[in-house]
C-alpha cells in the first residue's frame, strides 16, 4: 500500500521500512539496557557466563524474530498476536491475550518506565512531583498519537535514534575511554550444577525481559507499507540490531567496572560515566536513561492501543474503542485508554508488582503465537511462494524457540512462584469477561487465512 492509503480497519498507511526498524528496535529498547547488565552480573559471577547469558537471549529473540516475520508476512493485520490466536485457536484465546495485554504487559511495563523517566528527570533537577510529570509524558505522547501515526511514527523514530545515539556513548565511553577494571580471577566451579542451573536460569530472567518486545511492532502491521515485507524483514534487521547494542552495552559494562563492580552496583550506566566525566557522568547517564524511557513509551503508545482496537472492532471490547478520528485516522480512543491506565498503574505505585507477572505470561503467548506457524503452514494450499519471508528452517529454529519459551516460563515460577501464579490468574480471570462480550456485544469475529 502506497503512503495516504487507509487499511480495511480505517488507519492509515504510512510507516515504512526504516521506521519498522526503529519501531522493532524501540519496543526492545527501554531502561533495563542501562541497569539489567548489573542484574545479571549478581546471579552469574563470571564475565564468561554474564555474556553467555545476554548471547543466549538474542539468539531466543532471533528465533522469535524469524516466527513473527513469517507471521506478518502471513497475516499483516493490525492487532498482531491478537490477529494470529484469534484466527488459529478461536477468538477466546486471542481476547485472553488482548486483556492481559492491556491489563498489564503493555500498560504494566509502561507505567514502570513512566516512573524511572520522572526519577531521572529529578536527577537532572526537575522539582516537579513524580505524579504529574508521570501524567504529563503520558498525556502529550497520546496526544501526539492522536494527530495520526505518520506523526507518532516521526516523533518516535527521531526519539529512538537519539536513543540509540546515547547508548552507543556509553559503549564508547565504557570501551575506549575509561580506564578498564582490574580484580582477581574468579575460581571456577564454586557452585554445585543445580546452583549453577538455577543462578543461571535467575540472570536471564532480566536478560528475556530486556529482549522482549519485538512482538509490538506486529500490532501495527496494518498500517506499515507492504507489510508483508517491509515488518518481515524489519523484525530481523532490529532485533539484530538490539542484540549488537546489547552486548555491547554489557561489554563495555565488564571491561570498564569488572564483573564483581558491576554486580556491586544499582547504577551502571551511572558507575561508567563518572569513571569518565567524574560527577558530570551522574546526569549524563540519568539524560541518557530519560531519553531512552521517553522513547520507549513513545513506541508503546503507537503500536499498544491497535490490540484493543483490533479486539473492540470485533465486538469483544468496548464499541468505542474501535472508534477512528476522521481526520487523522487514529484509534484516538483506544490512545486515551491505555494512557489513563497506565497512569492509574503508576499512581497507584502497584506497577512494580504487575511489571513482575510480565514474562510468565509473555512467553506463554510468544510460544502459543509461534505454534501458529505450523497450523498456518498446513493450512495453506499452495507453497506461498509469493510470501514476503519465511522463517529459515523451520520447523527446527520454531521448536527451538517454542522450547525456550517453555524453559523460560518454567524458569520464572522457579524464581517467582507466586507472582507467576497471580500472572496467570489475572490473565483467566478475561475468561468471564469474554463470555460476556460475546453474549452482549454481538461479536463478529472476522476470518482470515
Amino acid at each position: 500500500m502506497a503512503d495516504g492509503q487507509v487499511t480495511r480497519e480505517g488507519l492509515r498507511v504510512a510507516i515504512g521500512f526504516p521506521s519498522a526498524v526503529m519501531l522493532v528496535m524501540g519496543g526492545m529498547v527501554g531502561v533495563g539496557v542501562f541497569v539489567n547488565p548489573a542484574v545479571v552480573a549478581r546471579s552469574l559471577h563470571t564475565p564468561q557466563l554474564v555474556l553467555a547469558a545476554w548471547i543466549a537471549g538474542g539468539a531466543i529473540a532471533l528465533l522469535g524474530a524469524f516466527v513473527y516475520a513469517e507471521l506478518a508476512a502471513r497475516m499483516p493485520s493490525t492487532g498482531g498476536e491478537y490477529v494470529y490466536l484469534r484466527d488459529t485457536y478461536g477468538p477466546l484465546m486471542g481476547f485472553l491475550f488482548g486483556w492481559t495485554t492491556l491489563l498489564v504487559v503493555q500498560a504494566g511495563g509502561m507505567a514502570a518506565v513512566a516512573i524511572v523517566f520522572a526519577k531521572n528527570l529529578a536527577v537532572l533537577g526537575v522539582g516537579l512531583p513524580q505524579g504529574v510529570v508521570v501524567v504529563a509524558v503520558l498525556g502529550v505522547l497520546a496526544t501526539v498519537n492522536c494527530l495520526g501515526v505518520k506523526t507518532g511514527n516521526g516523533v518516535q523514530g527521531w526519539l529512538g535514534l537519539l536513543k540509540v545515539a546515547a547508548i552507543v556513548a556509553l559503549v564508547v565511553c565504557g570501551l575506549f575511554i575509561a580506564r578498564p577494571a582490574t580484580e582477581p580471577a574468579v575460581t571456577a566451579g564454586a557452585k554445585p550444577p543445580l546452583d549453577l542451573v538455577k543462578s543461571f536460569g535467575a540472570g536471564m530472567i532480566p536478560v528475556v525481559f530486556s529482549y522482549g518486545g519485538w512482538q509490538t511492532s506486529n500490532y501495527v502491521a496494518g498500517e506499515v507499507k507492504d507489510a508483508h515485507r517491509n515488518l518481515a524483514r524489519a523484525l530481523v534487521v532490529g532485533v539484530i540490531g538490539v542484540i549488537v547494542l546489547y552486548l555491547s552495552v554489557t561489554w563495555a559494562c565488564l571491561q570498564a567496572l569488572g564483573v564483581h563492580g558491576l554486580a556491586a552496583t544499582l547504577t551502571p550506566a551511572s558507575d561508567v560515566l563518572q569513571k569518565v566525566a567524574g560527577p558530570l557522568g551522574a546526569k549524563l547517564a540519568a539524560g541518557a536513561i530519560a531519553l531512552s524511557a521517553v522513547a520507549f513509551l513513545s513506541q508503546g503508545t503507537l503500536t499498544g492501543p491497535r490490540v484493543s482496537f483490533a479486539m473492540a472492532k470485533d465486538g469483544l471490547f468496548f464499541r468505542g474503542v474501535a472508534r477512528i478520528a476522521a481526520g487523522t485516522r487514529a484509534p484516538v480512543i483506544a490512545i486515551v485508554l491505555q494512557a489513563i491506565w497506565t497512569s492509574v498503574l503508576a499512581l497507584s505505585g502497584s506497577y512494580e508488582q504487575i511489571l513482575s507477572y510480565v514474562i510468565a505470561m509473555n512467553f506463554l503467548f510468544f510460544g502459543l503465537s509461534a505454534s501458529c506457524l505450523f497450523v498456518l503452514r498446513r493450512r495453506s494450499d499452495d507453497d506461498q511462494i509469493h510470501l514476503g519471508f519465511r522463517a529459515p528452517l523451520h520447523p527446527v529454529t520454531t521448536g527451538l524457540f517454542i522450547l525456550a519459551c517453555v524453559l523460560i516460563i518454567v524458569a520464572s515460577f522457579w524464581a517467582y512462584p507466586l507472582n507467576s501464579l497471580i500472572g496467570y490468574a489475572i490473565m483467566l480471570a478475561g475468561a468471564p469477561l469474554y463470555l460476556m462480550w460475546r453474549r452482549h456485544g454481538a461479536a463478529v469475529i472476522s476470518k482470515r487465512a
